[in-house]
């Protein structure tokens, strides 16, 4: 285990789209996160001491934590870093003060991922976010000034947001990193709950002035809806994509390991919620058979313009003539121009990128007539 992810559920506000597991902090509910957090770390480190070459801290709003319970987190953390480990801090714009990002950077966290959503106030209101525009233009800008490697969130396609606006607007920042993705309404939301649908021709537009601005900015697109400078990528996220092992401390943070038992080639951990995880209620486990990982595998490696290297995903699974079985599949997908087979690599086109879904439903058939029961 080389990755690790850990969960802060804390938020200042509670946006009406967000699905995640995120809650308003109170000092007893962060007292008792951190007397945990604790815990739970040891258990896993005795299990896993390698060093680290990335280290993600997520939310909710991981810089909405105060400098001391900051400084908590990266104590409890016993694992050492990588020479050259990745350490992203999720972050609000508004957190982000000049003092706070020198403290940050003593912390040792040498990457930003900078929530914006949009740089118009009128579009921010009603995402229901907690800071401005003029304030996300100056945390972006303080935080390289102060070193950082910065990423930064955009929404595209939202009711009444200027799109091409936005993006011109983050490529003239200078920022290495772009994540540009829509909007998904998910049920139980305050969002859904209200009515509120989004256009999927003003979606699929977006997309496309997402990828000529950005582009044209230098930033090059490395997976559906992130954008990256050479070497700007991240490497935290490219170790989900690629079906990496990886660590995940906090509520509601999975975890995914190889091995375990005859006939499983990986588990995934899923922690509860933050008062049954307080309370150190067990994960639930899924373990995923040799054909359910390489149906992941597929998914998630062909999320990257990297692709899938089908000879690793043959020996990893060891399902028999599975390079041939894959091949056999994406035929119709390499006619199509939407894969690129080359040497042991499946790789998608920007068109593929776009129409992910369908390419991977296709794939997952091919292998499942293939690999049924007789």
């Amino acid at each position: 285990m080389r990755h690790l992810y850990v969960h802060v559920p804390f938020c200042p506000t509670i946006c009406p789209y967000c699905d995640f597991h995120a809650l308003l902090r109170s000092k007893d509910a962060v007292a008792g996160y951190l007397e945990r957090l604790e815990v739970e770390a040891a258990a896993l480190y005795q299990r896993y001491p390698d060093p680290l070459r990335t280290l993600y801290l997520g939310g909710g709003t991981p810089s909405f934590l105060r400098d001391s319970e900051l400084e908590r987190v990266f104590a409890i953390l016993p694992w050492r870093l990588a020479a050259d480990a990745e350490v992203t801090l999720e972050a609000n714009p508004a957190t982000l003060s000049k003092k706070r990002l020198q403290h940050l950077r003593r912390l040792g966290v040498n990457r930003l991922s900078i929530g914006v959503q949009s740089f118009d106030d009128a579009v921010l209101l009603r995402l229901g976010r907690a800071h401005k525009s003029r304030a996300a233009l100056t945390a972006v800008e303080s935080a390289l000034e102060g070193g950082f490697r910065v990423s930064l969130d955009l929404m595209l396609g939202l009711p009444g947001q200027n799109v091409s606006a936005d993006l011109e607007t983050a490529s003239a920042l200078g920022v290495g990193h772009v994540s540009a993705y829509t909007l998904q309404i998910e049920t139980g939301t305050p969002f859904a709950l209200n009515g509120i649908r989004t256009d999927r021709d003003e979606e699929a537009e977006a997309f496309l002035l997402a990828r000529r601005i950005l582009q044209r900015a230098g930033l090059v697109r490395y997976e559906v809806s992130n954008y990256a400078r050479p070497g700007e990528e991240s490497q935290h996220n490219l170790a989900y994509w690629r079906m990496n092992a990886w660590g995940g401390l906090g509520p509601a943070a999975a975890s995914h390991f190889f091995g375990g038992s005859p006939g499983v080639v990986s588990r995934r951990l899923t922690n509860p919620p933050l008062p049954r995880w307080r309370k150190g209620e067990p994960p639930f486990e899924e373990k995923i058979t040799p054909l359910e990982h390489v149906k992941e595998a597929l998914m998630m490696g062909l999320r990257t313009s990297a692709g899938v290297d089908l000879k690793e995903l043959a020996q990893r699974t060891r399902l028999r003539d599975l390079e041939l079985v894959i091949t056999n599949a994406a035929e119709q997908a390499v006619s199509a121009g939407y894969l690129r087979r080359s040497g042991v690599l499946l790789r998608p086109s920007h068109a593929g990128l776009d129409r992910l879904h369908q390419v991977v439903i296709s794939l997952w058939q091919g292998l499942e007539s293939a690999y049924s029961e007789p």
